[in-house]
């Protein structure tokens, strides 16, 4: 563990990922938060690297991915946005992934507070637009074929991704014939995981019965946070993350 200290202050402790490059990832970033600079993944990476992320090498994005998850647990301890990596994280596994075979997200929903479904009259979808932006997919392999209603659909995001992302998120939205205001939607204030704290009050405000409830998430607390809020008589069915052969 790489203890965080900055100016006789404590932030922290982290564990450096196991690759080459990031202990000089690390120092980059506290170098830059030393001395004011905006702290983005140019910061870390050139825009050479950063390009050769759109396309697949065999074996490609390992090493990359872990420095990547390093980045973001920095930017929670130092209080920095890292919507860029986590978009570019979602990327890099989307493009990995479909080197291999096509991913449906839906073949990754799990039932998860309970063994055998029971019967829903209707369903709700519980979205972190910044953590799934893939919003095609979205569609295509949740929202359709489910046939979840607008109004029954949750969408939050905090403001640093929404300020970056939201000309492309409404592009996205768009070929669908959808805005942000079609749905439940709620631009967060800053803070640590706030979209998902909304998204939770949501859930609990609606006190569902009977229903199909659908957690965009793999983040296992927030799931038992779900589930600890969630009726006996709904069906919860979060994202569990999956080997690919």
């Amino acid at each position: 563990m790489k203890k965080i200290i900055i100016n006789k202050k404590y932030y922290g402790s982290i564990e450096l990922a196991q690759t080459r490059n990031a202990y000089n990832i690390f120092i980059s970033v506290i170098r830059a938060y030393k001395t004011n600079e905006y702290i983005s993944l140019r910061t870390i990476y050139s825009d050479e690297k950063l390009k050769s992320f759109d396309s697949y090498k065999s074996g490609g994005f390992e090493y990359e991915l872990r420095e990547l998850d390093m980045y973001i647990e920095l930017s929670k301890l130092l209080n920095f946005t890292s919507a860029d990596a986590k978009k570019l994280k979602e990327q890099m596994l989307f493009v990995k992934d479909d080197a291999f075979v096509h991913l449906d997200i839906s073949k990754n929903l799990v039932l998860f507070n309970k063994k055998k479904q029971s019967k829903a009259k209707r369903s709700y979808l519980f979205w972190d637009i910044e953590n799934f932006s893939n919003i095609s997919s979205m569609f295509s392999d949740i929202i359709e074929p489910l046939e979840i209603e607008d109004e029954h659909i949750y969408v939050s995001c905090n403001p640093d991704s929404l300020y970056l992302f939201r000309a492309e998120w409404e592009a996205d939205l768009f070929d669908f014939g959808k805005t942000f205001n079609s749905f439940n939607f709620t631009k967060c204030d800053h803070g640590k995981n706030v979209a998902d704290g909304v998204l939770l009050n949501n859930f609990k405000e609606l006190k569902a019965r009977d229903a199909n409830i659908y957690v965009m998430t793999y983040d296992r607390e927030l799931k038992e946070l779900f589930k600890e809020a969630c009726h006996e008589s709904n069906n919860l069915y979060a994202l569990e993350r999956k080997i690919l052969y």
